[in-house]
């Protein structure tokens, strides 16, 4: 399987936010990740994967770098590409751009009942730091912070 991160473009947009609506209960709209790249400090990164020479958008990333920090706004990967690796390889090239930016700490909220992506953040040597009392709405939930030095 081939997959290539590439920098946001639009024709990418519809993909990303079908994906996004699939993965979670409050998504961002098109129109969000469109105007989110009008932000120098904003970074959207495309996972592409490659069924013969036709590449299908099946994930992406969204970052905010801020050095000394780097915040992962948003990271999913579509339902059937899940479990192969992808969203291990976006944190991967995260970490690398950060660090290349000057940034130490790369940082994230994540559902307290999202064990996947938890136990995915640990594997990564994600810290948890503290909680957001009801971050999230849809259903409203508290999100763990997590950190990890680069």
């Amino acid at each position: 399987m081939k997959i290539d991160l590439v920098p946001f473009d639009l024709r990418y947009a519809d993909a990303i936010a079908d994906i996004e609506k699939d993965s979670f209960s409050d998504p961002w709209s098109k129109e969000a990740f469109i105007s989110s790249v009008t932000s120098p400090f904003t970074d959207i990164t495309v996972a592409l994967f490659y069924e013969g020479s036709v590449p299908t958008v099946c994930g992406y990333s969204v970052t905010v770098s801020l050095p000394p920090e780097c915040e992962i706004l948003n990271i999913a990967v579509a339902r059937d590409q899940r479990r192969k690796g992808i969203a291990e390889l976006l944190i991967q090239d995260i970490a690398e751009r950060a660090s290349k930016n000057g940034c130490d700490t790369l940082m994230l909220e994540v559902r307290i009942s999202n064990l996947a992506a938890r136990a995915l953040y640990e594997k990564l040597g994600f810290e948890a730091v503290g909680i957001r009392k009801a971050y999230y709405r849809y259903p409203i939930e508290d999100a763990i912070l997590m950190d990890k030095r680069l």
